[in-house]
């Protein structure tokens, strides 16, 4: 899994509540395993009318949102079903940051899996995000993770909470796979000792 230390880059608004996983990356797209090639399918139903034609409205088609790496979201973000695919296409897109009032347990959960990093904020900070967001070319964001700030593009400042585990394996780069490998010597240990003692194991 990537790290994630500090993050500066262009913060798109989509200050819709409910927000679920479907309507995230619609059930079309789950067929695949892979984690790569979802960023298209991000926001289908929003961003494309049925026959595939752009909504130009839509703010992932407009500049600079198109190389947006920040969402500032509306409440509930990531509700519905637990599909992992939701986190995988909001990454494959080049999101690694999501800021919300709220999200839903399990999205949340494997954003962190996933090397994103969701935020909570009380609605009136998320406003004054959306509000920066909005102006274009100068709508950039700084997430100092580490530090635990954002930093806005007039220099204001607003601080958020993350659990310290999950401040560690974001900016160490551990996934459920890698926490476990730091296990190893431990793991092998007790499979030598066990092959010893209880061979019939």
């Amino acid at each position: 899994m990537e790290q994630f230390t500090k993050l500066t880059g262009i913060a798109a608004h989509l200050p819709m509540i409910n927000v679920d996983t479907d309507m995230i990356i619609p059930k079309q797209y789950l067929k695949t395993i892979k984690r790569t090639g979802l960023g298209e399918g991000l926001f289908a139903e929003l961003r494309y009318d049925e026959n595939g034609v752009k909504h130009e409205h839509f703010v992932l088609h407009k500049e600079p949102y198109t190389k947006a790496e920040i969402l500032i979201a509306g409440e509930n973000f990531g509700c519905g079903s637990s599909r992992e695919h939701a986190p995988w296409a909001l990454l494959d897109f080049g999101f690694r940051c999501i800021i919300a009032p709220s999200f839903a347990d399990i999205f949340y959960n494997n954003c962190f899996k996933n090397g994103i990093l969701p935020i909570v904020l009380p609605q009136e900070e998320i406003d004054k995000l959306i509000d920066d967001a909005e102006r274009g070319d100068n709508a950039r964001l700084t997430i100092d993770l580490e530090a635990q700030e954002i930093s806005g593009p007039d220099g204001g400042k607003i601080p958020f909470e993350v659990d310290p585990h999950r401040k560690r394996c974001l900016i160490e780069g551990l996934d459920d796979i890698g926490l476990t490998l730091e296990k190893a010597a431990h793991i092998d240990a007790f499979e030598l000792k066990t092959g010893t003692t209880k061979p019939w194991v």
